[in-house]
């Protein structure tokens, strides 16, 4: 028996190599290269260009799309029906490069098709989920190990019947919980998940690899990605649609060591859903910047690393600004949230269409508020500026670490200092420290080094914003854990500020392109608040920790 199977083995191999001969001698009397299918990657979005009964028809297949280049494989490129197919791609703007290849290869690649049919029930991009078993199962998640428990009996393989159901139990983990992201990485043995609650990641459940395998793959098919290519980043994006709202995710994928990690980022609507009220400016600050927001022109910058909360300020501007008689444009990379009644437009540089380009475009719009994204070179910082100058409110971000780092880094970019000068009304830096949940939370007295920090901060904060502040018997509050916080801590984040205005005093300050320290004194003048300071009042509030303070904002140099 055993003999028999390797005869059949070496019959199979010669019948193929002979296959693979004839192949070659094909393509050498058509004058065109011939390739092994088998020994190709078959990108499966360039297969679905052509339908299976089509291609089999044609003996031919297009197995790879690189932009508007396909590669095909003919068995024979003058049969009737793989001219017309070949003909009708060109006709729709696609290059073609030939091969000529076997008809062995060509089964193998054909059998991919099936592959396409058994995800045909679901539309790339989008993940229909009805709003009554989200909600079903949002319910049933109160804290982290509520979702444990959901997910625990899809964590391997053998237990998934519907790959789906999986996924739309992890994003109802992640809108429960509030997660802004869920990381699925693999290591050695297994794949680990962590959802970043507030800021911070935290492990919530772990798959088996082969449980992953058909995770990811769902992951890419839903997100528009290429499933067969492993080896390189690439992005993607669904939409969770429900009866009430859309919520967009955003996927990342990252070849490693043990496969390939994946990222999807949650844009929940809800997210920036707060008024300027709701952002935890201190009144003081509150006050200015609501003035700032009734002038006609000029431009509004705030700062900060990723992760920071700009984007949600620079919305809740928008929307104390957006009347029946304001026109409102953006500019934004990408565009995370949806805003009704303002214009926003993406940027896409395949397109020619950037940030300054676009600014450009946008001016011819007559708007009267303008919202980019970021200014990033110096062609975008110039036409922002010009459009502040020229009657327009303009808001945007700048990466810097603090307020007084702004105008350095607009020097920095060859801006013109004589521009930046009449242009910027206010700058401000913010950061996001967690909300200690107010079930759990302890109040005790300060260590001997929070309580050195304290009483320096208060010593040199203007007395406007310590009034309130009892400074004979220092209390601070520490994070506890109980099940309303999923044992953290803390739960929401609330952000701590500091801004500097650019008055008479501080646009003759510009013109002699100053120090950061000089617009530090500059901002003392002003009698304004430092991050550290307006984060150590609400540390004395309970509203955070000295612990998170710290982790976030530093130590004072």
């Amino acid at each position: 028996m055993a003999k028999n199977n390797d005869i059949e083995k070496k019959l199979e191999e010669f019948r193929a190599k002979e296959a693979e001969d004839f192949a070659e001698l094909m393509a050498q009397k058509y004058g065109v290269p011939y390739l092994d299918l088998s020994r190709t990657t078959i990108d499966l979005d360039a297969l679905k260009l052509v339908s299976q009964p089509d291609a089999e028809a044609g003996k031919m297949a297009v197995f790879q799309k690189t932009a508007r280049r396909l590669r095909v494989g003919a068995f024979n490129p003058t049969l009737p029906k793989a001219k017309e197919i070949l003909e009708s791609l060109e006709r729709k703007g696609y290059q073609l490069e030939l091969s000529v290849v076997s008809e062995p290869s060509l089964k193998r690649a054909w059998s991919r098709y099936a592959e396409i049919a058994a995800f045909e029930e679901m539309t790339a991009g989008t993940l229909d989920i009805s709003a009554s078993r989200l909600e079903e199962s949002i319910a049933k998640i109160k804290a982290i190990a509520d979702f444990q428990e959901l997910i625990l009996p899809f964590t391997g393989a053998s237990k998934i019947k519907n790959v789906s159901e999986v996924l739309e139990f992890i994003l109802a983990g992640a809108l429960a919980l509030d997660a802004s992201d869920v990381h699925l990485e693999p290591q050695e043995k297994a794949v680990a998940m962590r959802f970043r609650l507030d800021g911070v990641l935290s492990e919530v459940a772990t798959f088996t690899a082969a449980a992953y395998a058909l995770l990811l793959s769902r992951v890419k098919l839903t997100a528009g990605m290429k499933l067969n290519v492993k080896d390189r980043a690439q992005d993607g994006r669904f939409t969770i649609r429900t009866t009430q709202t859309e919520i967009e995710v955003r996927v990342s994928s990252l070849p490693g060591p043990y496969g390939e990690t994946i990222v999807m980022r949650v844009l929940n609507p809800k997210t920036i859903a707060l008024t300027l009220e709701d952002l935890g400016l201190h009144p003081e600050l509150q006050k200015i910047v609501k003035k700032e927001l009734k002038k006609p022109n000029g431009m509004i910058l705030t700062t900060g690393p990723t992760g920071s909360g700009k984007t949600t300020t620079l919305y809740a501007f928008v929307k104390a600004v957006n009347e029946p008689g304001v026109k409102i444009i953006t500019i934004e990379d990408p565009i995370e949230y949806h805003i009704p009644g303002i214009s926003q437009t993406q940027v896409d540089a395949s397109k020619g269409y950037t940030f300054a380009n676009g600014l450009r475009s946008i001016l011819r719009q007559d708007p009267d508020t303008i919202l980019v994204g970021e200014i990033r070179d110096l062609e975008t910082a110039e036409i922002a500026m010009h459009a502040a100058l020229t009657g327009h409110l303009v808001f945007s971000t700048l990466h810097t670490n603090s307020a007084a780092g702004t105008i350095p880094r607009l020097i920095d970019l060859k801006a013109d200092p004589a521009i930046i000068a009449p242009a910027i009304n206010i700058a401000m830096a913010q950061r996001l420290v967690r909300r200690l949940c107010p079930h759990c939370k302890k109040e005790t007295a300060p260590t001997a080094d929070e309580k050195k920090l304290i009483e320096d901060a208060l010593k040199k904060m203007p007395s406007k914003y310590k009034k309130d502040v009892k400074t004979k018997d220092l209390r601070v509050w520490k994070a506890g854990g109980c099940p309303k916080c999923s044992t953290l801590g803390y739960k929401g984040r609330i952000g701590i500020y500091e801004a500097f205005l650019v008055d008479d005093a501080v646009e003759r300050l510009i013109l002699k392109k100053p120090a950061e320290g000089d617009l530090r004194e500059a901002m003392e003048r002003q009698e304004m608040m430092t991050m550290m300071q307006d984060g150590i009042l609400k540390a004395l509030d309970g509203l955070t920790s000295m612990d998170e303070l710290i982790r976030v904002a530093g130590l004072p140099t």
